[in-house]
């Protein structure tokens, strides 16, 4: 039996899969309907969790801004926002990033080296050690933690080699894609899922729960097939 948090990946992506540009630049090409539909699935969560490249790129979290929605977050007893969590092998975060200076929980999962930096700081408000022998972070054991720590719902937003990682160690529960209408190309341009690959025979498969349509964007919303089993046993 595990503890670790339902798991759902949110992307937007171009109609040829593609979640950034060839200068993996962090610019957004969603919608405005898209970025509700996004902010709305972060201020479901307990914690959103992205991989240190991704907040390399962008600089800062992903915030629950909509009154509405934090509003109905406090309702139900949450805080404002939701925890933000970096997963970092080595920790070489810069400081000076614009995400230590927002009004968010922010946590650190990183290897035994990869803490040391931030353990006489209070910039991150918890660090997690878990470790694999290989010295890289032990995601099941991470997630475990996470869960006996109180997050029962966590939303990944990138990158595509984290989430590939996740999909290896079998910590993806559901996905929400949003297919937008243009085309980005590239070998180097990242997908939602990068990193080694799958072959056919053991590919994830997914069940499509839901999609819909609204001016040209495509909203997917899928479950990993197997892994919720997992979790609940």
């Amino acid at each position: 039996m595990t503890n670790r948090p339902k798991t759902t990946v949110v992307l937007a992506m171009s109609a040829d899969g593609k979640i950034s540009d060839v200068d993996r630049s962090s610019q957004l090409f969603g919608s405005d309907t898209d970025f509700a539909h996004l902010e709305r699935l972060v201020a479901l969560s307990d914690s959103v969790i992205v991989g240190a490249g991704t907040l390399r790129a962008g600089g800062s979290a992903m915030r629950v801004q909509n009154p509405d929605l934090i509003a109905e977050r406090e309702r139900q007893g949450k805080p404002p926002q939701p925890v933000q969590v970096v997963c970092s092998v080595s920790g070489d975060i810069d400081p000076e990033l614009m995400f230590f200076r927002q009004d968010v929980p922010r946590w650190l999962v990183t290897t035994e080296n990869g803490a040391k930096p931030w353990q006489d700081g209070d910039l991150f408000h918890r660090v997690i050690v878990a470790q694999t022998p290989q010295e890289t972070v032990d995601l099941p054991a991470a997630f475990e933690e996470l869960g006996n720590l109180g997050i029962a719902s966590l939303a990944v937003l990138g990158g595509g080699g984290f989430i590939g990682t996740l999909f290896w160690a079998g910590l993806i529960d559901e996905l929400w894609l949003t297919v937008c209408p243009r085309i980005i190309g590239g070998a180097k341009a990242p997908s939602p899922v990068d990193g080694e690959g799958f072959s056919l025979e053991n590919a994830p498969r997914l069940e499509l729960l839901e999609s819909k349509t609204i001016e040209g964007e495509v909203f997917l919303h899928y479950r990993v097939l197997g892994n919720s089993e997992r979790r609940d046993c």
